[in-house]
């Protein structure tokens, strides 16, 4: 895992690095070249759009949508992890879904990692279909 610091605040010109830190660890699937798997700055860590992939082979794990759930919440507590913050500091999520069908079985995984006093949520439709691919799940927790 690492911490990268990024360029000083103010200071981002237009193709540049944007001001924070880039936040990496391998215990959750690799992201894009295009995204981090996380930025942290201003005191708050702010975690991708993150999709159900096993962190050791990159493919999309769980046939339902409880278990894809399952696998985005692991790995944005590894990455919160790796940015010294926990998925109980969480105070915003972001649920893309591509099946509104799925929202009911999704939210039947969600509660059991926040019984009590959930992050403030929204939710939207995949803009894109991916193969096997059922939700992906982005989060701004405190560091």
């Amino acid at each position: 895992l690492y911490i990268a610091e990024m360029s000083s605040p103010g200071t981002h010109k237009a193709g540049g690095p944007m001001p924070g830190n880039i936040v990496f660890t391998p215990n959750a699937a690799r992201p894009p070249s295009t995204y981090s798997q996380a930025v942290k700055a201003a005191g708050l860590i702010f975690v991708s759009g993150t999709a159900p992939q096993d962190p050791q082979t990159g493919s999309i794990t769980g046939i339902t949508i409880q278990e894809q759930t399952r696998q985005c919440l692991q790995n944005i507590s590894a990455i919160l992890e790796a940015g010294g913050s926990s998925i109980e500091r969480i105070v915003s999520a972001t649920i893309v879904l591509a099946d509104e069908a799925d929202f009911q079985g999704m939210n039947e995984e969600w509660v059991k990692w926040f019984p009590s006093d959930p992050p403030a949520r929204q939710g939207a439709k995949m803009p894109v279909k991916m193969p096997g691919l059922k939700v992906s799940i982005a989060v701004i927790a405190e560091a």
